[in-house]
């Protein structure tokens, strides 16, 4: 699946689709579109891809009473398994991807707490604690092929990624970096397009209202 396969679909159901949904869908799509004309820049594919993400799941409710990110993310994820009967996440994070999603659990960089700890917040004993603790958790996930939370823990490590770039904490396009935002990419690549496609198959259940709706 990518765009112009989204786009057909979306254009030939959009009239049956509750307006809140067809717009998420919408302005997912422009940033999914953008991110597949980037063809040698990771970081700005990485950045674009993550829009659309943010774009499909965020809802009013996420918006305006900010709720923590993580858990809207995770009442999200609960959704899509549900509406997911052919199973495209778990194959994408099963047989596509494993690998790289190991990589990136066992990757301090994109772990909060390790730069709680360059900054003097949290001691060496606790951010180490921390990590050996998500990353147990990690691993149980992944042996009891629980896709929920290991598509947490992966949107996590992607969340810290994300706030390095956005926020400047990072140099574009620096070789420090370079897996994590090739993976990251990656996978936000298969999971984007996975994402709207769920959500456009089952568009007339509740997904929430649009934030920022369309005002004429």
């Amino acid at each position: 699946m990518n765009f112009d396969t989204l786009k057909i679909r979306h254009r030939d159901i959009r009239d049956s689709l509750p307006e809140s949904i067809s717009v998420r869908i919408h302005r997912a799509l422009s940033w999914l579109q953008r991110a597949e004309k980037e063809t040698d820049d990771e970081d700005a594919r990485f950045i674009f891809l993550w829009i659309a993400f943010n774009a499909a799941y965020a809802s009013e409710v996420h918006v305006s009473q900010n709720n923590r990110e993580r858990s809207v993310q995770l009442h999200f994820i609960e959704r899509l398994l549900s509406a997911d009967k052919q199973d495209r996440l778990e194959h994408i994070v099963w047989e596509e991807f494993s690998g790289s999603i190991r990589l990136l659990i066992n990757n301090k960089y994109v772990f909060q707490p390790f730069w709680d700890y360059q900054r003097g917040d949290i001691s060496e004993d606790e951010w180490q604690e921390a990590f050996q603790k998500n990353k147990k958790y990690a691993m149980l996930a992944i042996g009891n092929n629980d896709t929920k939370n290991v598509l947490a823990v992966v949107l996590q490590r992607l969340y810290i990624l994300r706030n390095q770039l956005l926020h400047g904490l990072a140099t574009w396009n620096s070789a420090v970096n370079r897996d994590q935002i090739r993976d990251g990419a990656n996978i936000l690549g298969r999971l984007v397009p996975a994402i709207i496609y769920l959500m456009l198959e089952s568009g007339n259940n509740y997904w929430g209202d649009a934030a920022f709706p369309v005002v004429e």
